[in-house]
């Protein structure tokens, strides 16, 4: 060989060059397993957040089921009672305007010199807008009365918007659409310094749920109806599922305005409950994009949604007579398709509420084929009676859905047919299956699939649907073949670091162009480990609360597994028992890890892994485990209740109120409650003696109470839990 040592250097560099290729290969997987593991964490983390979010929604609903229940079997024994009633359930809702421009009456209130916040006059300038963003940037209040000034011009500038509002790219260089804000307000302040602030050449629609969960909702509000009034033909406001003071009292927005507005905090929230009624319901982009918060169902009809009187519905989740059997039938059933899979009977329904048709017509629900022809027919001639109520030509025939299936023979069907119409596009999410059922995640709207976005969009010559609802981790996403964007502008919705922001902007061409953010700065400087630890910290301390919360109930589903009563159970059967309780959906095997101490033999000891949960909790709270289980499980739903008694919204209940109360409750879980005893436990719980009763207070009654065998406390918390 005439060049010995070149092929040796040649050998010895492709044996450097296969060691280094394997070694790539080797850090290659490694690292493809390591973001694998990272990307399975965040999609747990994920579920739980989310099931624990629509939980809560399902509770709101179920609880205002319950009332709704309350008040169809409940019949007043005095005028003072009826009253009460009226009063608690009704009259919220029975301003006149007269009566409410005269009840939140800004022009008598004086704004002292000691003032230093800004100042609004009519017709509002864009240096308003300007003083507004800086002066909340500077954590500083608009006063009451600019304030009430504001809603009141508001109101009456939503007065005059249709249903639908109608936006065109010709007028300005492009459209801008925001998701869910949700209070926090730093992201509203992140997107204008992104995006600008609205002009005659910068319009935006804002796609529902400006306020709730965030801290600072009532700024938001203020923000976005002044732009509103600025540029009226710019800025777009569409209802969102949180535009509701039911809802309002649940998530956090009522408490809000009246902390930061003690003495006119009540008119306020007057005043901005009846100016969400009067938001439109969806925005329609150059004929070719509909902009709706929530989503559609396969009876959504937009002609109807144009002509429905909006302001009557304060709330969509009030007022809303129950009265259905089998909402969630499969569609192939209600269509008459499948007949002899479909099992009617099997379907949950509302205690105590069965199907009612009209009399002597329907046949008997053994023959399955005959009852779902009569369920069709009955239902598209209900459809053609409320369209000719609310003056609709006709149209080609829809097939009838979940939505159509109340109780034909209410004399309100009508109202509580448009009811669906509105309670579909605020609460509804898309599936990826095809069809359209029950929306039992969330307990209101429904899922529509892919033909049912692609019925919706030929029918009115749509190109695709824009809605919001859903927070998603990088802000937006497609589904149903490109034709359903969801967009979500809150960041960091469950923790810091959970999701991104975004908004989309439409040009003439009507193609979508995304930014995306993250409005809190601690964010930025967490690495991908760093942020998803922190995220999935959060989700498992709210899920080991959840659990908590359900002690009783976890502990009679371990012992139908444990039969020789071993206090150990299989960890299958652990996972097993923990969804039969809780019902959240999660893959609590992979989740187990993280909730569980591994044994050797894979026992569990559950008593003593449920006292570690109690020891956690207790930690924070020195309430007994037994009370304290109970209001982890329930406080939402007690606060609410709360909330809904406390009509002046002032923080405390009178004892007329809660007296009152307690009859209702006691009525529908037939105790025998006498006056003197409700008295006694009234005047026990007024720990200072002022004559009312606060939160604080009204939970001590269900400490009392529990005290003492098959007690109403007991009862309404197994009711509100179903």
């Amino acid at each position: 060989n005439i060049f010995p040592g070149r092929e040796r250097s040649l050998l010895s560099f492709q044996g450097q060059e296969r060691r280094t290729f394997k070694a790539a290969v080797l850090i290659q997987r490694w690292y493809r397993r390591y973001v694998a593991r990272l990307e399975m964490r965040r999609r747990c983390t994920w579920r739980i957040f989310q099931s624990i979010e629509y939980a809560c929604e399902q509770d709101q609903i179920k609880l205002h089921n319950f009332f709704s229940y309350l008040m169809d079997h409940f019949t007043p024994s005095s005028s003072k009672e009826r009253d009460f009633i009226s009063r608690m359930f009704i009259s919220g809702e029975s301003f006149k305007e007269a009566e409410l421009e005269k009840y939140c009456d800004y022009e008598s209130m004086e704004v002292p010199d000691s003032y230093t916040g800004p100042h609004l006059s009519f017709p509002l300038l864009p240096d308003h807008a300007t003083a507004l963003l800086e002066a909340f940037k500077q954590k500083q209040q608009l006063h009451a009365r600019y304030v009430l000034n504001l809603l009141h011009e508001t109101r009456k500038h939503l007065k005059q918007l249709p249903n639908i509002s109608h936006v065109s790219t010709c007028y300005s260089e492009e459209v801008t659409v925001c998701g869910d804000l949700h209070g926090q307000l730093d992201d509203l302040f992140l997107i204008f310094y992104k995006n600008g602030l609205p002009s005659p050449s910068k319009s935006y629609v804002f796609n529902g749920d400006f306020v709730d969960r965030g801290k600072q909702s009532l700024e938001i509000l203020i923000i976005l109806f002044t732009f509103l009034l600025i540029y009226p033909k710019e800025v777009h406001l569409n209802r969102g599922n949180h535009e509701d003071h039911m809802v309002n009292l649940r998530y956090g927005f009522a408490k809000e305005v009246m902390q930061k507005y003690k003495v006119h905090g009540k008119k306020i929230l007057k005043m901005i409950q009846n100016v969400f009624c009067w938001l439109p319901l969806a925005t329609l982009i150059d004929q070719k994009v509909l902009v709706i918060h929530g989503g559609i169902s396969d009876t959504t009809d937009l002609d109807m949604l144009e002509k429905i009187q909006r302001n009557k519905f304060i709330s969509v989740l009030r007022g809303k007579k129950r009265k259905e059997s089998n909402r969630n039938v499969e569609i192939q059933e209600v269509n008459g398709e499948k007949n002899a899979e479909a099992d009617p009977a099997g379907n949950e329904a509302l205690p105590s509420l069965p199907l009612q048709p009209r009399p002597a017509q329907a046949p008997s629900m053994a023959n399955r084929l005959e009852f779902s022809r009569w369920v069709r027919q009955t239902v598209q001639e209900q459809i053609e009676w409320c369209r000719r109520l609310v003056d609709i030509s006709e149209s080609e025939d829809e097939e009838p859905t979940y939505s159509s299936m109340v109780s034909l023979t209410d004399l309100d069907a009508p109202e509580l047919f448009q009811s669906f119409q509105i309670l579909d596009i605020l609460w509804s999410d898309p599936m990826p299956q095809e069809g359209c059922r029950e929306n039992t995640v969330r307990g209101g709207g429904c899922y529509f699939g892919p033909d049912v976005t692609a019925k919706i969009l030929e029918k009115y010559n749509l190109q695709f649907l824009i809605r919001s609802h859903e927070c998603k981790q990088e802000g937006y996403e497609f589904c149903h073949n490109r034709k359903v964007l969801t967009i979500f502008s809150a960041s960091n919705y469950y923790e810091i670091g959970s999701n991104r922001g975004a908004y989309v902007k439409l040009g003439p061409d009507l193609v979508p162009h995304f930014v995306q953010y993250q409005a809190n700065k601690a964010a930025h400087t967490l690495t991908m480990t760093q942020r998803i630890s922190r995220v999935e910290e959060s989700a498992f301390r709210a899920l080991r609360e959840k659990l908590f919360a359900h002690t009783s109930a976890l502990i009679s589903a371990f012992k139908a597994y444990d039969k020789d009563n071993t206090g150990r159970i299989t960890l299958s059967n652990w996972a097993t028992a923990v969804e039969s309780v809780l019902h959240l959906g999660l893959p609590w095997r992979m989740l187990r890890p993280q909730l569980v101490r591994t044994t050797e033999d894979g026992m569990l000891e559950y008593k003593s892994w449920l006292d570690d949960l109690a020891m956690e909790q207790r930690s924070q709270e020195r309430i007994q485990s037994s009370l304290l289980e109970v209001i982890y499980r329930n406080r939402s739903n007690l606060e609410t209740i709360f909330r809904i008694i406390d009509r002046d919204h002032s923080g405390l209940i009178s004892f007329e109120e809660f007296h009152q109360t307690w009859k209702l409750f006691s009525s529908h879980m037939n105790i025998e409650l006498t006056d003197d005893g409700i008295n006694d436990l009234v005047r026990s719980i007024d720990f200072n003696k002022d004559g009312n009763i606060d939160f604080n207070e009204f939970l001590e009654a269900f400490r009392l109470v529990k005290q003492t065998q098959d007690h109403p406390s007991q009862q309404l918390c197994s009711v509100l839990g179903r």
